[in-house]
């Protein structure tokens, strides 16, 4: 069986435009001779689809584009996401949400069967037991001569689930499972050691699809995976592009493997005895089947791969897979939203310096505008590094000082703040300025503001809210200060002869500028440190005891959580940014702003 997996980029609520995306890729899996392919979870919707699975309207037009889809479909048997309706007393308690996520298997022009996702996630970004009712039943479907069975992400995380159902207790011996599942650092390595795991447990061929985008603060790395049931790694998609992964497999050598995992208790069986034409087999690698009224499409470098036995691909350092995570996230944020251009507040200094560097390897130089704000404490290094970085990368860069417009506010102001002394107040008068021109900026060109705070900063508030806060996307957001070095070096390594980011930037001691000889330092612990308490605190939930325990100062961990914690308010006012940790703040950290619990 000569199997697809069409790993695309789908994007929400555009289900007109999904449908046709899925028709393309079908077809070219078609004219590349494939059997079956297969296409990622909720595919015609896009994912997450969040309240607008709420309208009902809305799963009606997406049932009617599968089965506009469904009519095309003569050739290959297809595995289509899909969000349905479930009626009351048809598996569905009146209580629950009226909607499955569903897995479709289309054949012969028409739907032949659908599958309800069982395990429905609720966990981090997920809220899925807010949307849909979970399936009751494991397809096995009878095709020709062949046995498989299909299930929907989760499903395939939970050992001892559907797979080895369908697999273990149902004779299947291929079975794909269709997924949207989320980046966050060494994500796709964990998923494609459970999935070579699960296809062990079972003995089965597990064909997996992931998408791949960007969808507000999610990425999705694609990074489907083909396993054997000996639990060999037989094809492995590539990381953060769409492509159309072809793969030949031999059905009849699962029946060696026997599986060893316990059987699985607790789900129905359901048979599906499906025939038509896709079953029919044609020999040979090469081989390729036309479409009614199609021409031969050839492969694309890069769009389409043949992969047998072995993969021969990589996968992406960690610099380098965050690196790809952060442009994808930005390239599809910014087009899917209708930006031809976006807009960068540059200092001199590595947040904003490596802000640029994704922005222009997602968009290209001519998508991005770069404007420096210098103020009296602006150093001629940090202006000189400013402007070197725009000439290296190619874009243009706009000088607007706003030493005219911060005289007057403290003109204005200095009735008010008689006999007290310059403190943040003064400060931040700066950074407020400079939001208020990249706002206007963008108000007047159409351009989206990208912000350029990092992760560290945003856990303690060293940011200012209508400031440098102000904006439309913050690319770096869930990016700890420390690993913002490490990628600032990964591009430079990229272009050795021209590296973007001037040396002196990334050697500098990093300052906001807004008093004289400033430097992050004078208000924050080191940020080695600053960065093991907010990643124990917020992505691993630990106490304050523990992180002692574990050797760390308890001044300056309760220091530290006391910053991140009264500064909640500020988060919530945040731009929504890529997520590229375990835990990002956002959709998956949801605290009280009110809130008195300590520790």
């Amino acid at each position: 069986m000569r199997v697809a997996l069409a790993q695309l980029n789908p994007t929400v609520g555009d289900i007109d435009g999904n449908a046709a995306l899925v028709s393309e890729w079908y077809g070219r899996a078609w004219d590349a001779g494939a059997d079956l392919v297969a296409f990622p979870e909720l595919v015609l919707s896009g994912y997450p689809p969040e309240d607008l699975l709420l309208r009902g309207h809305f799963i009606e037009e997406c049932e009617a584009a599968l089965h506009r889809v469904a009519a095309g479909c003569t050739g290959p048997l297809a595995v289509i996401g899909v969000p349905v309706r479930v009626e009351v007393g048809r598996g569905r308690a009146a209580t629950e949400p009226p909607v499955a996520n569903a897995a479709a298997v289309v054949l012969d022009g028409r739907v032949v069967t659908v599958y309800k996702k069982i395990h429905l996630p609720n966990y981090a970004v997920f809220d899925e037991e807010r949307y849909f009712t979970p399936g009751d039943w494991v397809p096995l479907v009878e095709w020709g001569s062949e046995r498989l069975s299909v299930n929907v992400c989760e499903d395939i995380w939970n050992p001892g689930g559907p797979t080895e159902a369908a697999a273990l207790a149902g004779g299947a011996r291929l079975v794909v499972s269709i997924s949207m599942s989320p980046y966050h650092m060494g994500k796709g390595g964990e998923r494609e050691q459970m999935l070579r795991r699960r296809a062990t447990d079972a003995g089965v061929f597990v064909v997996y699809v992931n998408g791949v985008g960007g969808q507000d603060e999610l990425v999705f790395d694609g990074h489907s995976v083909v396993a054997g049931p000996d639990g060999s790694l037989l094809a492995r998609g590539a990381q953060f592009d769409e492509q159309l992964i072809l793969v030949d497999l031999d059905l009849s050598e699962a029946d060696a493997f026997e599986g060893r995992a316990v059987s699985p208790d607790g789900y129905s069986l359901r048979t599906v005895r499906i025939e038509g034409a896709g079953t029919a087999r044609r020999p040979g690698p090469a081989r390729q089947r036309a479409r009614p009224g199609a021409a031969a499409l050839a492969p694309t470098p890069g769009d389409m791969v043949l992969e047998s036995p072995t993969t021969g691909r990589s996968l992406l350092s960690r610099e380098a897979e965050v690196y790809a995570a952060l442009t994808l996230g930005v390239r599809d944020y910014t087009r899917k939203n209708g930006f031809q251009r976006v807009v960068i507040g540059l200092s001199g200094g590595i947040d904003s310096a490596l802000t640029a560097c994704v922005a222009v390897d997602a968009l290209g130089a001519a998508a991005v505008m770069g404007v420096t704000m210098p103020s009296r404490y602006s150093t001629s290094d940090t202006r000189s590094d400013a402007h070197n970085l725009a000439g290296n990368l190619g874009i243009e860069l706009l000088e607007l000082p706003i030493e005219s417009i911060f005289v007057p506010y403290l003109e204005t102001l200095a009735p008010v703040f008689a006999d007290r002394a310059v403190d943040v107040a003064e400060e931040n008068l700066q950074a407020r300025i400079r939001g208020n021109l990249l706002m206007a900026l963008s108000n007047k060109f159409g351009w989206l503001v990208l912000t350029t705070g990092n992760k560290s900063e945003m856990a303690v508030g060293y940011a200012t809210l209508y400031g440098d806060m102000a904006g439309g996307f913050a690319v770096i957001k869930d990016v700890p200060k420390t690993l913002v070095y490490d990628l600032a070096r990964y591009r430079n390594s990229l272009d050795p002869n021209l590296a973007p980011i001037p040396e002196s930037t990334i050697e500098r001691p990093p300052s906001a500028e807004l008093r004289p000889d400033q430097t992050d330092q004078d208000s924050l612990p080191p940020y080695d440190l600053l960065d093991r308490v907010v990643d124990a605190y917020v992505v691993r939930d630990e106490s304050v005891a523990t992180m002692v325990a574990a050797g760390l100062d308890r001044a300056e961990v309760e220091r530290v959580v006391h910053l991140i914690d009264r500064n909640e308010y500020k988060r919530r006012q945040a731009p929504p940014g890529v997520r590229i940790t375990l835990k990002a703040f956002g959709k998956d950290r949801r605290l009280p702003i009110t809130n008195r619990y300590q520790g």
